[in-house]
């Protein structure tokens, strides 16, 4: 007989424990600790695993045989690219966002495109055939007919959906979302972190022995991480992150991990009413609306991934009516944002101590690295001081705190990019190397300091 005994387990981190605690002291969210009936086998059963049923061989490094991944080709070139390059068989890959991100209209256009030549199965536990046909049908083109190899399933039973998979026999299989699925031998309910890492497994081992694709889409916790245990972004070998405001068009897809391809790699698409459409100059959209000669507007070159991404930096000053002024960005890291107010007002004479800073990033991104420091204090000193930056000058570089500029990778392929959208000039720091390949006529200025690239910057 089996010892039955009970367990708490956190559902946000995964942690164990043997009796209830309000707080996880893993991970520290509240009431987060569940209970989990769990069955042992019976003392004398047998252990491990005898030697003659092991069927693996070992090898020789030398005697494995090399070479590249094939891939399914995506027409669907931003996806594709955020891949490596293409669809892997035998993968498993998990797609996690925000609810209303587009997800599911996302997976639902690559299954669109695989099911002209290749069977695919969309399991859905969060929606009903209907719907899924409705967004189908506003995804097509009018009057055209639905992928001849595209099948549905609501499910969220796992032994349910396996035995689908058995009958269709498709290459690729959806499902969305892993939180809604469970197996019926766990007693914990679907979501928790039992199922997600058991139904996660079991898929990976049903992509691993027949080849095909498996996608999972995942919720998302409040704070933007993938919701469930974290051994499930360990289980998959790639994992996507959909980004971007609900109330701005531009959605970013992001890679994780990727253990077919490169990682950090970025994917550009604009939601419309027939989907996701791909934006293969995202520069150019990002700057089109932008208002040349405004005082508080800079451009920076950033990089996502492997590639480089103007964007338009606002920065808006005012007299603040609080003791405390108020430091407010939208796009880039707080501490950033103070850091460079405070290297403004002590090395370069900008007084701040009065003035509240808004600072925005168009576009809905999100701009991690610090070589947009240069132009974010460009902005702030721009508005401040009712002056604007040279329409035609970008600005790529990390802001120290003694008030130096340091240099940034990459700095040729942003300053390539740049000259290409037809920028004439970028401020950048003083160079450590010989030269730099650069097309005929584009202006470089070197600054050593962050006072001295504001007096170039600014247009007096």
């Amino acid at each position: 007989m089996s010892k039955i005994h009970s367990q708490y387990v956190c559902q946000e981190c995964g942690r164990i424990s043997a009796r209830q605690l309000g707080r996880c002291p893993t991970c520290g969210a509240w009431d987060s600790m569940i209970e989990e009936v769990v069955a042992e086998p019976a003392a004398g059963g047998k252990k491990g695993t005898p030697a003659s049923t092991v069927v693996s061989k070992v090898q020789n490094l030398n005697e494995v045989e090399s070479g590249g991944e094939e891939r399914w080709p995506l027409n669907m070139r931003e996806f594709a690219r955020v891949l490596g390059g293409g669809m892997v068989p035998g993968s498993i890959v998990l797609l996690g966002g925000d609810p209303g991100i587009g997800k599911s209209t996302l997976m639902l256009q690559v299954a669109a495109e695989l099911a002209q030549d290749s069977r695919v199965l969309y399991a859905s536990g969060e929606e009903s055939a209907r719907q899924i046909k409705m967004r189908a049908q506003r995804l097509g083109s009018e009057g055209e007919p639905f992928p001849p190899h595209l099948y549905l399933v609501t499910e969220t039973n796992l032994d349910a959906i396996l035995a689908h998979v058995e009958q269709v026999k498709p290459a690729l299989l959806i499902v969305d979302s892993i939180q809604t699925v469970y197996l019926e031998g766990l007693s914990s309910s679907a979501g928790s972190v039992s199922q997600v890492r058991e139904c996660a497994s079991r898929l990976r081992e049903l992509a691993k022995s027949s080849g095909m694709a498996i996608f999972l889409i995942g919720h998302v916790t409040k704070e933007g991480v993938i919701a469930g245990p974290r051994v499930l972004e360990h289980i998959v070998d790639t994992v996507l992150q959909l980004e971007g405001d609900r109330f701005q068009s531009y959605r970013l897809l992001r890679s994780m991990k990727n253990r077919f391809g490169p990682t950090s790699e970025v994917g550009v698409f604009e939601m419309r009413e027939q989907g996701m459409a791909e934006v293969s100059n995202p520069s150019e959209a990002f700057l089109a609306e932008r208002m040349v000669d405004a005082p508080g507007s800079a451009i920076a070159v950033t990089m996502e991934g492997t590639r480089p991404i103007l964007v338009e930096l606002q920065g808006l000053t005012s007299p603040t009516s609080f003791g405390n002024p108020r430091r407010t960005p939208n796009g880039l890291d707080f501490n950033r944002l103070m850091l460079v107010a405070a290297v403004l007002t002590r090395r370069v004479g900008v007084n701040l101590s009065n003035q509240d800073i808004f600072l925005n990033v168009v576009g809905g991104l999100t701009i991690e690295e610090p070589a947009a420091d240069l132009a974010a204090a460009a902005a702030i000193a721009s508005s401040q001081r009712d002056q604007p930056v040279r329409a035609d000058l970008v600005l790529i570089g990390e802001v120290g705190l003694s008030g130096e500029l340091r240099w940034v990778s990459h700095m040729e392929i942003r300053l390539r990019e740049a000259a290409k959208l037809g920028f004439k000039a970028a401020v950048i720091p003083r160079r450590l190397r010989a030269s730099l390949d650069l097309p005929d006529g584009f202006e470089i200025m070197e600054a050593r300091s962050l006072s001295q690239a504001i007096k170039i910057a600014l247009v007096s």
